[in-house]
C-alpha cells in the first residue's frame, strides 16, 4: 500500500494505492492526523481510484476522519471509487453524509473549497 499525502489551501489530499484492511486503514489515519495537525488542513479528500479492495476497517478509517475535520468546521469527500466500494459506501451509509466525485475539481465544488 502507498500514501501520497498532499496540501492546497489548508486541503488535504490524500492518494490511495492498494487494499484498505484493518493494517492499512490504521497507517492512513496516522498518516492523515499528523498531516492534518501540521499542515493546518481544514478539509480531506481521499483519493480511491487505486483501491481495489476496502472493509470495515477502511469505513471506520473513513468516518473517523469525518468526525474529526466536522469538530472543525472542516468537511470531506471521497473521489475516484470503484463500483465494489461503491457499494460499500452505500450499505454502510457512509454516502449519505460523505460526498463521492469523479475529480478533484468536483470535490472542490462540493466542499466549497
Amino acid at each position: 500500500m502507498e500514501i501520497t499525502c498532499k496540501v492546497q489551501k489548508r486541503n488535504l489530499y490524500i492518494k490511495i494505492k492498494g487494499d484498505i484492511d484493518h493494517h492499512t486503514a490504521e497507517e492512513i489515519r496516522t498518516r492523515a492526523d499528523r498531516e492534518m495537525a501540521r499542515e493546518n488542513a481544514r478539509n480531506i479528500i481521499f483519493d480511491f481510484s487505486e483501491v481495489s479492495f476496502m472493509d470495515s476497517s477502511g469505513i471506520g478509517m473513513v468516518m473517523g476522519r469525518y468526525k474529526a475535520v466536522a469538530e472543525t468546521g472542516g468537511k470531506v469527500a471521497v473521489m475516484g471509487i470503484s463500483e465494489p466500494i461503491n457499494r460499500i459506501f452505500e450499505i454502510s451509509g457512509l454516502k449519505k453524509i460523505i460526498p463521492c466525485v469523479k475529480t478533484q475539481d468536483e470535490a472542490a465544488e462540493i466542499l466549497g473549497i
